[in-house]
């Protein structure tokens, strides 16, 4: 049955990617961006499509239509963009949110909060299982994301009590893939910008702080398992790849990949920067009918590599 779906920053990386993948399994998409972050680049091949609608909207402020489900993917996701304007993204995760779930109050639809691993800080359990409460600054420069994120799911709990709002609340780990904005400052881009360039990539810290990469077909399969799971079933989960890799060891790969002539220059780690990010994915696994990534790093740089290699050219 045809669903009316709507993607709050459905014009962004992951939000392009997931209504393509809704809108080839039948549904009416509605995406909603305020293109602070989302591109109608990333969109534009899909307005050919009668059941697809872009709009743009700044979710802060309330949106009204009528919709089965909601993914609330809106809010900038990369320490550049977030912190651009940090009362801003607050106001993202928190109005934003708030509003979202009092459409889906109304509508009865079903909604998912894409969340992050953010909400962990800097974690000093590893790897990081949905019980552990995080070691986030509240007034550091990664806060107004950080905290953004914690209140977000504080409020989806808070309609799921109080008013039996169907929600769904996701954990979301480094994802990478084509569409990724080439200046959003994230080890992937960062890196396969410089080397493709030819320019020395930059290492924050030792280069040993680790995280964990997933690709962003393996995001989209698990946040449309978890959407279809029982009303009973809210989350947190935790959605990302376990396997481990340094800051080194990516830089590596992806000169190998490029065939740069890169080098590597050392520069202070960032405040509040996370040294170990990897997350414990059982709940998912038993949750979302035995989901876990299928893309490994290696396969998932090459189509990454090719995207933007195009995207410098253009």
């Amino acid at each position: 049955m045809k669903k009316r779906i709507l993607v709050t920053g459905g014009a962004g990386f992951l939000g392009s990617h997931l209504c393509e993948r809704l809108l080839n399994e039948g549904n009416e998409v509605i995406c909603v961006d305020n293109f602070f972050t989302g591109s109608k680049q990333n969109v534009v091949h899909l307005l050919r499509n009668p059941y697809f609608e872009l709009v743009r909207h700044d979710i802060t402020f309330p949106y009204f239509a009528e919709v089965d489900e909601i993914y609330n993917l809106a809010c900038p996701s990369s320490p550049i963009h977030y912190q651009y304007n940090a009362i801003k993204t607050v106001k993202t995760s928190v109005m934003g949110s708030i509003n979202m779930l009092g459409l889906a109050k109304r509508l009865k639809a079903r909604i998912l909060q894409a969340s992050t691993s953010e909400v962990y800080g800097d974690p000093l359990v590893h790897p990081q299982p949905e019980e552990y409460w995080g070691n986030v600054n509240p007034i550091g420069p990664r806060s107004c994301y950080d905290e953004g994120k914690r209140c977000a799911e504080t409020l989806f709990m808070n309609y799921y009590e109080q008013n039996g709002v169907k929600i769904k609340i996701v954990r979301i780990f480094n994802t990478y893939g084509p569409r990724m904005s080439i200046n959003d400052g994230r080890v992937v881009s960062n890196f396969a910008i410089q080397a493709l360039k030819n320019q020395d990539i930059t290492i924050f810290g030792d280069g040993k702080q680790t995280r964990s990469f997933m690709y962003v077909d393996d995001l989209v399969e698990a946040l449309i398992r978890m959407m279809s799971t029982p009303d009973a079933i809210t989350g947190p989960i935790n959605l990302g790849n376990p396997d481990e890799f340094t800051m080194l060891e990516l830089a590596e790969k992806i000169i190998r990949f490029t065939k740069s002539k890169s080098k590597l220059v050392f520069q202070p780690l960032p405040k509040d920067d996370p040294t170990q990010r990897k997350p414990d994915i059982t709940k998912a696994i038993n949750i979302l009918d035995g989901w876990s990534p299928k893309v490994k790093l290696d396969d998932g740089l090459i189509p990454t590599i090719e995207y933007f290699s195009n995207a410098l050219k253009s």
